[in-house]
């Protein structure tokens, strides 16, 4: 590869085997410990020169929305509709009362899944797991869920919704006086929201998927 140091070879080879491999690239954290960078920086320094030589493009400075330019390293040969089966899904960290669902703030990374798992297409957003409130539902603390965003949903629906600045993973069960948000969970209870005080816009969208990294 003219023009490229070793180091930024190494770290071109780790991307594309690592979208080769598991369908999307890999974060900052993962390349340093793969090129044995402790600094963000200092990944973000090759990352850079990638880019400015033509070999990498990146979306809005996240390492999940790497992306190789075509014929930059050579590989076996793909399938030609093989870019066509992935999609990008937007991961937020955090969901506020007042902001738009996708507003920068809200998004901290980006996964490349196959386009099967995410029926939906732009309407489809990921969150990461933290609890146990739905391990009965095999929704385990650390995986990342598939959410449909919509308003609107159906009795028993696993859904996340906004109570308070808090977005929760339940069961959604619509009851004559109030909402029921069930947890997946037997030593936890529901969380109960009154109908005079529930509002659509506290549902954020039904899980449609859910990814676990082995």
């Amino acid at each position: 590869m003219q023009g490229l140091t070793k180091r930024q070879e190494q770290t071109l080879e780790f991307i594309r085997k690592s979208i080769e491999e598991r369908g999307y690239p890999p974060t900052l954290r993962e390349i340093g410990e793969y090129m044995g960078i402790k600094s963000t920086n200092g990944v973000n320094d090759h990352l850079r020169a990638l880019e400015r030589k033509g070999y990498l493009r990146r979306e809005d400075m996240k390492s999940r929305a790497l992306k190789l330019v075509d014929d930059a390293v050579p590989s076996a040969p793909r399938p030609a509709n093989e870019g066509e089966d992935l999609v990008d899904v937007r991961v937020l960290g955090r969901v506020a009362a007042g902001l738009p669902l996708f507003a920068e703030e809200n998004v901290i990374d980006t996964l490349r899944v196959d386009r099967m798992m995410v029926r939906g297409g732009r309407d489809v957003f990921g969150l990461r797991v933290t609890g146990d409130s739905m391990i009965e539902a095999g929704i385990l603390s650390g995986d990342y869920i598939f959410v449909k965003k919509q308003s609107t949903a159906e009795r028993g629906d696993i859904v996340v919704a906004l109570i308070g600045d808090e977005a929760t993973v339940k069961y959604y069960y619509p009851e004559r006086d109030y909402v029921r948000f069930q947890p997946a969970n037997s030593q936890m209870a529901p969380i109960l929201v009154r109908a005079s005080d529930f509002r659509s816009t506290m549902l954020l969208g039904k899980v449609i998927g859910v990814y676990r990294r082995l």
